[in-house]
């Protein structure tokens, strides 16, 4: 019964508070250009960006994992895979940079940051403990109202969903910090270990909508 119970929360459309997601995972079953999840923040005004979350797919195609727009830019942050296996593309205000030759198993759970910084314009990937070169993406802050999307990547400010992006898999953990965080805080969230919360988005106080079919299980289940 309290299975079913959270089902049912989570094939509904709204969250009326912040929720501690500790040990639960975001399911996205199926290929669609409606389903997501919808991160909701009083903030407007980014300086800096990181995001740390834990991921698996089995997917060869692309596929957006993170989405924030705004209404100067569809792509104000993205992390966004692309067609190479082994490739990721991160987005800054409009511009991006691919990151290549890391190692994305399919079927593998991942741990996955990604820092971007406004004032040098410098983004880094940290995938399973190990950091990417830094690249020049691009200067300047992320300002505006921003809709933040887990599972689909936008096309337009909120929508033009492509199914063919459309993230399949299981995604945990998320956070997000309006800083570039230290590299030792990277370092305990890659070994789960304690680690100050990000402060945009906690996925121990998740203020989220469940838009369409996507499903919340207990993490023991399925990693």
């Amino acid at each position: 019964m309290e299975k079913l119970m959270l089902l049912m929360v989570i094939f509904g459309t709204c969250c009326a508070a912040p929720q501690d997601l500790s040990g639960k995972v975001f399911v996205f079953p199926k290929e669609t250009n409606t389903d997501r999840v919808v991160l909701m923040t009083p903030k407007n005004r980014f300086n800096s960006v990181t995001t740390c979350l834990r991921y698996q797919s089995d997917l060869s195609r692309t596929y957006g994992i993170f989405s924030l727009a705004t209404p100067s830019f569809n792509n104000d942050f993205l992390i966004f895979k692309s067609n190479a296996e082994s490739d990721i593309n991160l987005h800054a205000r409009g511009e991006n940079a691919g990151f290549t030759s890391l190692k994305l198993d399919a079927n593998t759970w991942h741990s996955m940051c990604a820092t971007w910084d406004s004032s040098t314009g410098l983004a880094q990937l940290w995938v399973d403990g190990k950091a990417s070169t830094k690249k020049f993406v691009r200067t300047g802050a992320i300002t505006g109202a921003p809709i933040a999307i887990l599972g689909q990547e936008q096309d337009t400010y909120g929508g033009r969903f492509d199914a063919k992006q459309s993230f399949i898999g299981m995604i945990s953990d998320f956070h997000m910090w309006d800083t570039v965080i230290p590299t030792c805080e990277i370092r305990h969230y890659m070994e789960d270990k304690h680690f100050s919360p990000g402060n945009v988005f906690s996925w121990k106080a998740l203020d989220f909508q469940v838009k369409g079919q996507v499903l919340m299980e207990l993490a023991s289940e399925v990693m």
